[in-house]
């Protein structure tokens, strides 16, 4: 059974989880899957557009956390029976304009939605990752293969990160050997 160790109602890392098996599991367990990619979002309300379109959220969407929470909960109980929720938040933007505080938020919504569909006895789960930062310029850092070809690497702007997690960081490889090398 897919899913079988993650809890019915949770909103977490999505960790060692791929999209496409989660995508896979939905379909077997009969279940919405809902599929946001949001790396090329940079602030709040680009997160929210980019989540009304990927979702299809009606029109009237308000584009504020709380019409978000509305979508996603009382119009969908009303609509009929509901088999259950996976629902991905791919690359949530760690940047200047979308800070921890508002990646919060945005987690904070899903988990009030998880409850929600909680307490009405159906699944709801949540999985996240966050963005790697990026250069200045909006590319992402090179990264050098080599020790030899670290001085051709282009230096990690170790001033623009912001609040990026150890387990992103090694995920994302974002290690510049020749930072190290010349910091001696």
């Amino acid at each position: 059974m897919p899913l079988r160790t993650v809890k019915s109602n949770i909103v977490q890392s999505i960790r060692a989880h791929r999209v496409a098996d989660l995508q896979a599991a939905a379909t077997e367990l009969g279940h919405h899957f809902l599929y946001a990619s949001l790396g090329d979002a940079q602030s709040k309300q680009d997160v929210l557009d980019t989540i009304a379109a990927q979702f299809k959220l009606p029109a009237h969407f308000g584009k504020n956390y709380d019409a978000l929470y509305d979508c996603m909960t009382d119009p969908l109980h009303k609509s009929g029976a509901q088999p259950g929720f996976i629902v991905v938040l791919e690359h949530i933007p760690a940047n200047v304009k979308f800070d921890k505080e508002a990646r919060e938020q945005l987690i904070d919504i899903f988990r009030d939605v998880s409850e929600y569909w909680g307490d009405r006895k159906i699944p709801f789960r949540c999985f996240y990752s966050f963005a790697v930062a990026r250069a200045s310029d909006g590319k992402a850092p090179i990264v050098a293969e080599t020790i030899e070809g670290a001085e051709a690497a282009e230096k990690m702007p170790t001033d623009k990160l912001v609040d990026v997690s150890p387990l992103a960081l090694r995920m994302s490889s974002p290690f510049n050997a020749g930072y190290w090398l010349n910091a001696a």
